[in-house]
């Protein structure tokens, strides 16, 4: 058998609730039947719940302060530096070099932005900012197929630049973005297997497919959007028991789930087209599929509407694999902890390529708990699962905003949140017990013992943090 296939689909603002059984009242048909046709892993955590240092972790393998997105990428954050680095590793260059042909789809967010861009871009915000940003040839990172634009929140009304078009050069469309990137990706594996049959080489393809929805604003769907979630009652819609139903956040967030599932429903659909078009094409026997998204979304629990912040709905991402005939069960799958870190040099594992994975990557190959054994006769016994353990990060914006850290496991959550000149302020949590974090542990022992794990984790990661100090104090306080 030739090489693998890969279609890589990330959805934006998708939370992992959205996928599991008795999570958000939303219909995900397709998702749910690739699911169960491989494995849905429950400890997929962003380490960084915010859409461009999550998206540069998940193609480079590295952490924020080493691939250079630190913050969103925007004009403001561009003149400090922030932008994926242009010899940042990734995935895509791994696979192209081993013969891949390889493609992307839809939103990236990784360019900073110039000032041409606002020209020919989104342009300006009412903040004085612009975030999206046309990416040169030499920076898409291993990507030689290009359909893509940097952050533009108009769902029905897209753009994008392609192939080598100059940023002047940019594709205006109308219609709903997913179904219209959905119908290039079509294009592009129709394409694929055309020339593989033309030249009788069957080279394989690596496609990612990054859909905006269902980010904000909610209101923008396709015209045959399911209407059915508007009938659902606010205690229906809003089912999680970290929600104080009588909070203003809370009624905003009951008016946004129904536009927000109608998206999530929307998206599944799209998927459904491509896993069509896998049979049709009969590729689906080689091909990996993984559907993931960039973070979550709060929608009114602990008071809060949106991401960026340290608790399970932001975090907490969909990562669902089908992979035919080559991944280990579903039950095994699910104590497996993976992070946005782990992405790039997971996928390359799961390819056959964990000898290519790039030195310079920070993250975990987890892939020996996901596959099989080549051949199950002579195989050692099943190594151990990769443990869920998952730091957190959050940037400060100014000299005035708080710094965090934390680290995330199966059983437990701890974050350390330091401002100068300020006490350390804690949050811990017992996942196993409390899974909505609605009880804050203050027991100091324990306390003290988590936060000696964290600077460990840190300190492995080659993570210098401004709170160390404090956080040893703490640590040491005994």
């Amino acid at each position: 058998m030739s090489a693998p296939n890969l279609l890589f689909i990330v959805a934006d603002q998708f939370r992992a609730m959205c996928l599991e059984p008795g999570g958000d009242p939303v219909s995900t048909p397709f998702l749910d039947a690739l699911a169960a046709d491989g494995v849905s892993l429950a400890h997929a955590v962003s380490n960084y719940p915010v859409c461009s240092p999550h998206r540069a972790m998940m193609m480079s393998g590295q952490y924020p302060n080493m691939n250079g997105v630190t913050h969103n990428v925007n004009s403001e954050t561009a003149q400090r530096g922030v932008g994926l680095r242009p010899d940042a590793p990734s995935w895509a260059r791994v696979l192209r070099d081993a013969g891949y042909d390889t493609g992307y789809i839809g939103k990236w967010h990784l360019e900073a932005p110039v000032p041409e861009d606002a020209i020919h871009g989104a342009g300006v915000l009412g903040d004085g900012r612009y975030w999206d940003a046309y990416s040169p040839l030499d920076r898409r990172h291993g990507f030689d197929y290009w359909y893509s634009y940097g952050c533009c929140d108009r769902h029905l009304k897209p753009h994008y630049w392609t192939g080598d078009a100059g940023r002047h050069q940019r594709i205006n469309v109308t219609g709903w973005s997913a179904a219209h990137e959905t119908d290039v990706a079509l294009d592009y594996l129709t394409h694929e297997v055309a020339r593989s049959e033309a030249e009788s080489v069957a080279r394989p393809f690596a496609l990612a497919v990054s859909y905006n929805p269902p980010h904000q604003p909610f209101h923008e769907l396709p015209p045959d959007h399911d209407s059915s979630y508007q009938r659902l009652p606010p205690e229906e819609l809003l089912n999680r028991p970290n929600v104080d139903m009588d909070s203003e956040v809370a009624r905003e967030a009951a008016a946004i789930a129904p536009l927000y599932y109608a998206a999530v429903t929307a998206i599944d659909h799209q998927v459904g087209r491509l896993l069509t078009a896998l049979d049709d094409l009969d590729l689906t026997g080689n091909t990996l599929v993984v559907f993931t998204s960039d973070h979550g979304q709060q929608m009114g629990s602990h008071g809060q509407l949106y991401k960026n912040v340290p608790f399970e709905e932001s975090m907490r991402i969909p990562f669902v694999l089908r992979f035919p005939g080559r991944l280990r069960s579903a039950a095994r799958a699910a104590g497996i902890g993976l992070s946005s870190v782990d992405i790039a040099p997971t996928l390359l594992g799961l390819l056959g390529l964990g000898a290519r994975v790039p030195a310079s990557m920070q993250g975990r190959d987890v892939s020996a708990s996901l596959l099989l054994p080549t051949h199950p006769a002579a195989a050692p016994p099943d190594p151990p699962v990769a443990p869920p353990s998952s730091l957190y990060f959050y940037y400060p914006r100014d000299a005035d905003d708080v710094s965090i850290r934390g680290l995330r496991t199966a059983a437990s959550k701890f974050v350390a949140r330091f401002r100068p000149m300020k006490e350390l302020s804690i949050s811990l949590y017992d996942l196993v017990n409390d899974p909505f974090e609605q009880f804050n542990i203050a027991d100091p022992a324990l306390i003290r013992a988590h936060a000696a794990v964290l600077r460990n984790a840190l300190a492995d990661a080659g993570q210098l943090w401004e709170g160390d100090v404090a956080l040893s104090e703490l640590i040491d306080s005994a």
